[in-house]
């Protein structure tokens, strides 16, 4: 593990950028960039146009780890350079902004009002290539609809599972069990949710350490004991569907949290702005997500 990476993750001021939809959110990502689906004809020209926009936010002028502590990526972009340099060697050596990878291959279909992941082949080796290229930590998402103990506890059971997997590997996991917005009884949820991360806990090596990406909860600090566990390095928020400002509004409400913001991070940004309008928007952004993250 990378020190360096490692102390500027738990102690840096900032917070993560999510750039890594990868092949079922990708069209609609493109499309709030405004590039309809008729600018691509297949898959490989899809993630040509995709790594355009996320080369573009990431060679930005506001794009820098001054404000940013991490990006995460998924594999497509991971294999690709920016500016001539592999992604991973870009973000850390040009920009000071840690590397993360997307590892999950996406959601299983529903059952006891959960998605648990897909199953991962060939997740070994896709470790090993991102401590090659330089990669700090990874993320893995399933998905909560709605407050059911039995999904809840095999969606903690299986993050954890492959955390482990990732820590043996050398790297630091984002757990990242995400609660639906719209559950009935959200609360309820992020109860049995924070029930088994705290077990989890309890079973996880003294000597590795881990983070968790979760939905804003209903109840302010409902999180503290893990941003409090030593073993965590950061407890970070996604938005999940919540607008900037709603998202921004819930976070400075939760101390020792920062976000890892995917859509209300790019919110506003367009393939057809000048890069002076671009890059002034994307400053916008990564300056409110900064100070909801460090209120």
């Amino acid at each position: 593990m990378n020190q360096e990476q490692f102390e500027k993750m738990r102690d840096g001021r900032g917070f993560i950028a999510a750039l890594d939809q990868s092949g079922g959110s990708t069209p609609k990502a493109l499309k709030n960039y405004g590039i309809g689906e008729d600018a691509y004809s297949n898959d490989e020209e899809m993630f040509r146009v995709v790594h355009e926009m996320r080369s573009r936010i990431i060679t930005s002028p506001a794009f820098t780890g001054d404000r940013i502590l991490a990006a995460i990526l998924f594999e497509n972009t991971m294999d690709r350079e920016i500016q001539g340099k592999p992604s991973g060697d870009y973000l850390w050596n040009v920009k000071n902004v840690v590397p993360i990878i997307k590892i999950d291959k996406g959601l299983a279909d529903e059952a006891d009002d959960v998605q648990v992941m897909k199953p991962m082949p060939g997740l070994d080796d896709l470790l090993k290539r991102a401590v090659d290229k330089g990669f700090f930590g990874t993320k893995e998402r399933s998905f909560i609809v709605q407050a059911n103990e039995k999904g809840v506890k095999a969606i903690a059971d299986q993050q954890f599972e492959v955390g482990k997997q990732v820590a043996a590997a050398g790297l630091v996991p984002i757990l990242e069990p995400e609660v639906s917005i719209k559950a009935p009884n959200k609360a309820e949820a992020e109860a049995l949710l924070k029930k088994q991360l705290l077990a989890g806990l309890e079973a996880w090596p003294s000597d590795k350490y881990l983070m968790f990406k979760l939905t804003l909860p209903e109840e302010d600090n409902f999180y503290s004991d893990l941003v409090d566990h030593p073993n965590v390095v950061r407890v970070v928020a996604l938005s999940g569907g919540y607008s900037r400002e709603e998202a921004n509004s819930r976070l400075s409400r939760n101390k020792g949290v920062v976000a890892s913001f995917s859509r209300a991070l790019t919110e506003g940004l367009s393939a057809q702005q000048s890069d002076e309008e671009f890059n002034n928007t994307l400053d916008a952004s990564i300056q409110s997500i900064f100070d909801a993250s460090n209120a």
